[in-house]
């Protein structure tokens, strides 16, 4: 059955966390890679912890740009064979989430709408999780372009909202606003690449180090004592 979108979930009237209750901000792209072949893993520890996962998404390339990353079509050829290849299968294998062999057809379309359709449900739930996880598996699975409005509409049936309401209000200025708000966040907190888990205040980059965050919600790491010289 489709669920009702309570449109007062966005933009600051969002119900409170029990006290006490963890909570991870998970900051990535719906297109994310990383974040897909991460999704199932983070899920098991939110359940396993008693978690509460807080969606960030973000548009990627204007949050890691201002930290210095290139752009995908700047970067070698040996590391994009790497990062974005060989490094993707042996994840796949590791965590068996299956994914597609290339690069999704239509990766750089625009995804502004699949980022609204999560904002819409909310910043934490599970029909948020259900959909974010199932838009990351269509695109890099399925190879679905997430600027397709009827492509967007299956995945939002299949994880049993009203598609036609839920798109709408995707799209919405007020749903948008809160996407630019999220990018501008992540500016501000230097987030550099998705994604990016927080556990409180200290931010944990990559899927390749939620190990690292099931080891904190047990037991919290002694806090940074690390300088470094100017960059630069």
């Amino acid at each position: 059955m489709a669920q009702h979108i309570n449109t007062s979930l966005v933009l600051g009237n969002r119900p409170k966390h029990p006290l006490g209750m963890t909570q991870i901000t998970y900051v990535y792209s719906a297109h994310s890679a990383y974040a897909y072949l991460g999704a199932a893993e983070l899920a098991r520890i939110c359940a396993a912890h008693k978690a509460t996962l807080i969606h960030r998404p973000i548009l990627l390339s204007p949050v890691v740009e201002q930290q210095g990353s290139q752009p995908f079509a700047a970067r070698t050829q040996a590391h994009v064979d790497y990062f974005f290849g060989r490094e993707l299968e042996r994840w796949s294998e590791y965590r068996d989430v299956p994914i597609i062999r290339y690069r999704p057809t239509h990766h750089d379309s625009d995804y502004t709408l699949a980022s609204g359709m999560i904002i819409a449900l909310g910043e934490s739930g599970p029909e948020v999780d259900r959909l974010s996880r199932l838009l990351l598996q269509a695109h890099w699975l399925h190879d679905i372009d997430l600027s397709d409005r009827a492509a967007l509409a299956t995945v939002a049936t299949s994880a049993g909202q009203d598609a036609k309401h839920l798109l709408h209000f995707a799209a919405s200025d007020e749903v948008q606003a809160k996407l630019h708000a999220n990018n501008e966040w992540a500016k501000a907190q230097n987030v550099f690449g998705s994604p990016t888990y927080i556990v409180d205040g200290d931010p944990f980059y990559g899927q390749d180090h939620l190990t690292l965050i099931e080891r904190a919600l047990e037991r919290p790491f002694k806090p940074s004592t690390w300088r470094n010289p100017p960059v630069g």
